[in-house]
């Protein structure tokens, strides 16, 4: 059987999408987060950090350990397995909002 998965927020599903590329911080993955959805998402610093916070506690992403962690205050971040099924979950049902529409496409 196939595990259900709850619709993400936009947040929540561009943060997953920015960290699929890679591991990035908080100011990185807001500004990629603009980009990939041509200026429309922007993700605020407080929204940012309550859902990374709270993704990190559903063990979808995790603390990147870098190169250079000299420097507390910027932290990076990971997708974890979980995190990317998660995400695979959400492209599948938005796929599948997409085929749905298709089928009143030309009757609207």
């Amino acid at each position: 059987m196939t595990k259900k998965y709850e619709p993400l927020t936009e947040s929540y599903y561009y943060i997953l999408l920015c960290l699929y590329k890679g591991p990035n911080h908080g100011y990185g993955i807001m500004q990629d987060a603009m980009k990939f959805s041509n200026n429309r998402v922007k993700i605020g610093s407080g929204t940012m950090y309550t859902a990374v916070s709270k993704m990190i506690k559903k063990g979808w992403i995790r603390d990147s350990i870098t190169a250079d962690d000299s420097d507390d205050r910027r932290r990076t971040y990971e997708i974890t397995k979980e995190g990317t099924d998660i995400l695979y979950g959400e492209i599948e049902r938005l796929k599948e909002l997409l085929n749905s529409a298709k089928l009143i496409e030309n009757k609207i």
